[in-house]
Order: C-alpha cells, then structure tokens, then sequence
C-alpha cells in the first residue's frame, strides 16, 4: 500500500449512526459547503477582473486546520520530520513512524489497473462529511464564489475535496470526481481536466496534483486525485528533459533525462482543455494497456508527468531486494516525484542520495519497456503531431 495513498478517509461512514457521503444522507443533512471556480483563466477578459479574488487555498488550508483542531487527523503532521539530502537532485525525505500500522488492507487485486467498483468494499461514500472541506464545481457565470451548506439535489453527483486523515504533507487532500457516481479508479478526460482546474486554482507552484493507478499503489478503487503543499522544488520538477513531439494543439511531449525513474512530461498547448486531452489520451491508453502509471500534475497545472513503473509488479516475481522489501516504502506519484515518505527511524537516518536512487531505479520500467511503451503513446497521438 503506498504512503501517499492509505488511510484515505478510512475511518469515514464505518460507525453506525455518522452522517456519510452516501445519497441519502447527502439528501437529508444540511448540505455541503460549495467552492465555484472559474473555467476562463484571470486576464483572459471573459470576466470582471475587477473583482475581489476568492483564494481557494485560504479556503482549503482555514477548512483543513480546522479538521485538525477537531482531531481528525491520525498524525500531527507537523511534528514529522523531513530534511532535503545532499546532492544534486535534492530528494525530500519525510519520517512518519507506524504510518503503516494505521492502513486500511488492499481490498483488489494489485495485477490489475482496470478492475470494477465494488460497493461493499471500502470506498469515499462511507467517510464521514465532517471529512469533507467543500464541493468542488465550475461556475456557471465565469466567476468564482463559496457558499456554506449548499444543499445537494436529488440529480447531481457532487465533486467534492476530502482530508487524507493520514496526511504527508500541509493540507493533503482527496479530490473525488462524481463521488455518487462510484467510479472506479479510472481515469478519465473530464475527471483529468477538473483536476488540473484546481492545480491552476491554488495559483501557486507549491500546490501539487497525484494521481496513482490501481497497479501503482493506489489502495481505493474509487476515483480520486491527492494534493498537497509544499514549499520546495521536487527533485522531478528540476529533471532536465529531452523534447521528442509537438501536436498541432501546441503541445509539446518531452522525456526524463538523467532521472532514476523513466516517464513522459507534457507542456503548453493553445489552451488547458488541449493539455488536459493529451495527457489524458497517454494516461487512457496506459490503463487500457494494462500498464501501471503515476501522473504529478506540476506548476499551476502547466506541466504534466507521466511516470513510468513496475514495483509491484517486480516484488510479485520476488526481484526487489530484500533490504528494499524491509523498508516498506511502496513508490506512489510522491515517492517517484523525489518525496519519500519512510515509517522506520533507521531508514530516514540512513537515507542519502544513492540509497533513493537505487531505490527509485528498481522501482521504474527498463529502458526498452519505456521505449516501447513511449513510442505506443506518440502513435496514440499520431493524428495530432504537427
């Protein structure tokens, strides 16, 4: 089970008589606080710029602190340590001890990236709405606003931002698309693009989107993003990377150079809508593949990685090494951007730059999978290469 993926409001909707997020009691309650964005970016002259601003991370970082001073949390993320390692990639190291002993049991197979929703297993219909910070929607008139328990209707399927009751960093959050609609976790186009919307809505670079493919330790199978903040440059955010296409849309599709872990990074475009499509078109044909994948969505939105990896995959066959196995680090999206969450005291003191990177080498695909699968992507977007 990956760090960066338990506990995912594991302790939400199990115990009798709590208010859950399932549609009757969505229907019954009070309703759910309501955070409308924008669609058209600011300065594109669509709307009144005049306007006060919204800050969507105010209102994210006010509502999470006070799930914190209710107790919500399984950890003081605070008092974690972390520390940058010497060297030139600056891998982030973070020690949360026991963080393991808290997760919730895998309940699918780890084979499989595609694999049917299940409702009787454990899934975000069942945490608490106390979890829940706000509803997470597009605005219908281009202007962004927040309106406390707006009530839910009977029709919709609300995209609502959730705590990681087991957080990595400040502000670590859940963004569940259509949660009524019990997706499983499968990417799509609309779900892609909404979630690089709140990368862009933060407004800042610190704010980062994951997404972790069944296969590639993500540990719900119900759709869902994470998102956290954290004032540093990731190790992949400074990898230098190799152009290798530019699509007709403006897009420009690069690779990792020099990085232990090998995968794709997507840039530009006309417009977000055909950043989101090709990203969401090389992540579509992977799961349909059968491949696992990781996606960091970087810098405002502005940058999309598409990493590359076989762990789970590896450990099933028996060839990770054993020193590996005993450190109980699974790689998610986090740990192969270069921040690694460790749950034993003895690791995070010994860590340094060569142990992350052997360990983030054995985790990614061979340099002749990588080509292989890199070269099924280009062909997927054939018709759009200028």
């Amino acid at each position: 089970m990956s760090s960066s993926q338990s506990n995912e409001g594991q302790n939400g909707g199990e115990e009798s008589g709590r208010n859950c997020l399932s549609r009757c009691c969505l229907l019954q309650g009070s309703g759910l606080s309501l955070y409308c964005f924008s669609k058209v970016e600011k300065g594109s002259g669509s709307s009144d710029n005049n306007e006060p601003q919204l800050n969507f991370l105010e209102k994210l970082f006010k509502e999470w602190d006070y799930c914190k001073v209710r107790g919500l949390f399984h950890h003081d993320i605070s008092a974690c340590e972390t520390k940058i390692l010497p060297g030139r990639y600056g891998f982030i190291t973070q020690l949360i001890e026991g963080r393991d002993l808290k997760k919730r049991p895998t309940e699918f197979r780890i084979d499989k990236v595609l694999q049917p929703f299940d409702g009787n297993k454990f899934n975000f219909t069942k945490i608490g709405q106390e979890e829940v910070l706000f509803r997470f929607e597009a605005s219908e008139n281009d202007k962004t606003d927040f309106f406390y328990n707006a009530p839910v209707t009977a029709s919709e399927s609300p995209n609502v931002i959730a705590i990681n009751v087991s957080p990595i960093g400040y502000g670590h959050v859940l963004l569940i698309p259509r949660v009524l609609d019990c997706l499983p976790q499968r990417l799509d186009e609309k779900s892609f693009l909404l979630a690089i919307y709140m990368a862009r809505e933060a407004k800042t670079p610190y704010f980062r989107v994951g997404y972790n493919s069944l296969g590639a330790f993500a540990t719900i199978n119900h759709l869902h993003f994470q998102a956290f903040y954290l004032m540093e440059t990731f190790p992949v955010e400074k990898t230098p990377t190799q152009s290798i296409a530019t699509l007709t849309s403006g897009v420009k599709v690069f690779q990792l150079t020099d990085y232990p872990v090998r995968g794709l990074v997507f840039e530009g475009g006309n417009k977000i809508e055909d950043l989101s499509v090709t990203a969401s078109t090389a992540c579509i044909f992977m799961q349909d593949n059968d491949i696992p994948y990781n996606v960091l969505i970087s810098d405002y939105g502005k940058r999309i990685f598409l990493l590359l990896q076989c762990f789970a995959e590896k450990r099933a066959h028996g060839e990770i090494r054993q020193e590996i196995l005993e450190t109980q680090m699974n790689p998610a999206a986090w740990e192969l951007s270069g921040y690694i969450v460790m749950k034993r005291r003895k690791d995070y003191q010994e860590a340094s730059e060569d142990t992350i990177w052997r360990f983030l080498d054995e985790t990614s695909v061979s340099a002749e999978r990588f080509k292989e699968i890199k070269e099924c992507i280009l062909g997927s977007l054939s018709t759009k290469i200028a």
